[in-house]
């Protein structure tokens, strides 16, 4: 969300106050275990009755147990894609395994939150290979399934202001609500695209919303709603950013700009806010295009600028090569079907080329962690890289190409 950095430091310390108010509703009932990139390798606990839910798994960030409690831990406070100054921590914990499908759940929880900080915990469902989008789920109340599921996992998100105490849930409980409805959400044949602004981030040494350290020349992006944020390190959220000529394949892994609940690529009945919005349209562009909502965020203040996704400096200048903010075609990939592949490299980034070799032309690239859209595949130069030696590279756009070495990923059609 980059307006000049003197004014959106000083509109993030005149709003940060007013923006710590929310509060989690201490009770005790049944919650929902949360979410990882890969539930076998978690071995999820199998319950009939509800069950308490309070390890952190990989993904989890400046949180801390304590007796049971998940509290919010002792990192300091970061600015992130939001521009608002905040403590905040993110617990996935330990995926659920029901007996039967349920279209439901109940959650439970107790907490503790003092003034002026927040908390919520969601859930998200387990289905034909994938997780679905997190939901936030009330203490007591069923929280319907994106799809009904028998597996599924409980997130615990806790904010604060950049001084104070620290904010903490505690009884976590899960288990299935008699019932099984339709679906919330279906998986479309192909994923959304949407034609959206976009801001370069910057704010290297700073910490996203997932708990990631921003590096210089960093791979990932910043979406104004957290049902698609994915865990640090994790790419189960993963978007294709495309210009005219490039392309960048990159995780989810901060929340912004403007907004924190705007989902935009759902659809209206399931959209967290701004339900009369057309899907695929940002809150903060129909702000600045149209004065929709006063031409505000939901935070009150003023959009400068339409942007409906912030990009990491690598991904801005290098992978796409951008000079300036401006309109991208972006991808949202868990939304749809069809091949996927995850790059499988310890940091940095995957080079896309124009041909299947290492001497065609770079066209873009690919984040640690980031899925990619696959195509077909075919053969070329003999690469050897984390999934061992091959001649087999992915076409993951057209005229676009990764070497299948670096990607852990299936067997497809021959392009």
């Amino acid at each position: 969300m980059r307006t000049s950095r003197p004014a959106a430091l000083a509109a993030c310390l005149a709003v940060t106050a007013a923006i710590f108010t929310a509060t989690l509703p201490s009770a005790a009932a049944t919650p929902d275990p949360a979410p990882t990139p890969d539930p076998a390798a978690s071995q999820p606990v199998t319950v009939a009755q509800p069950v308490t839910v309070a390890q952190p798994v990989a993904g989890s960030s400046n949180v801390r147990v304590e007796g049971g409690r998940i509290v919010l831990g002792d990192a300091p406070a970061a600015i992130g894609s939001t521009e608002i100054n905040q403590r905040s921590g993110l617990a996935e914990l330990t995926p659920v395994h029901f007996a039967a499908l349920t279209s439901a759940v109940v959650v439970g929880y107790t907490a503790a939150i003092p003034n002026g900080m927040s908390g919520s915990v969601d859930v998200r469902s387990w289905a034909d290979g994938r997780w679905s989008e997190w939901t936030e789920a009330k203490t007591g109340t069923p929280t319907a399934l994106p799809t009904a599921s028998s597996q599924v996992q409980l997130r615990v998100i806790l904010t604060a202001p950049p001084t104070g105490g620290s904010p903490s849930v505690a009884d976590l409980t899960v288990q299935p609500a008699d019932k099984i409805a339709a679906p919330r959400m279906s998986i479309q044949a192909a994923p959304l695209k949407s034609h959206v602004f976009a801001t370069r981030e910057g704010l290297v040494g700073g910490t996203t919303a997932n708990g990631h350290v921003i590096v210089s020349r960093d791979h990932f992006v910043a979406l104004p709603s957290r049902r698609g944020l994915s865990g640090n390190g994790s790419g189960t959220y993963s978007v294709k950013v495309c210009t005219a000529s490039r392309c960048a394949f990159e995780p989810v892994w901060d929340v912004g700009p403007w907004n924190t609940k705007d989902d935009y690529w759902n659809p209206s009945a399931t959209r967290e806010m701004w339900k009369d919005l057309p899907q695929g349209k940002p809150e903060a562009q129909a702000a600045y295009q149209d004065g929709y909502n006063g031409g505000k965020d939901q935070f009150g203040r003023t959009v400068a600028n339409p942007a409906g996704i912030d990009l990491a400096d690598g991904v801005f200048w290098d992978a796409l090569k951008l000079a300036d903010n401006s309109f991208v075609d972006v991808t949202y990939l868990w939304t749809g079907d069809g091949g996927r592949g995850t790059v499988s490299i310890s940091s940095g980034y995957l080079n896309v080329r124009n041909a299947p070799n290492s001497t065609g032309a770079v066209v873009g690239m690919a984040g640690k962690s980031a899925q990619v859209t696959v195509e077909c595949q075919t053969t070329g130069e003999t690469v050897t890289g984390s999934q061992g030696t091959t001649n087999i590279w992915l076409r993951v756009n057209t005229g676009m190409y990764v070497a299948k070495a670096w990607i852990s990923a299936g067997t497809f059609g021959t392009c």
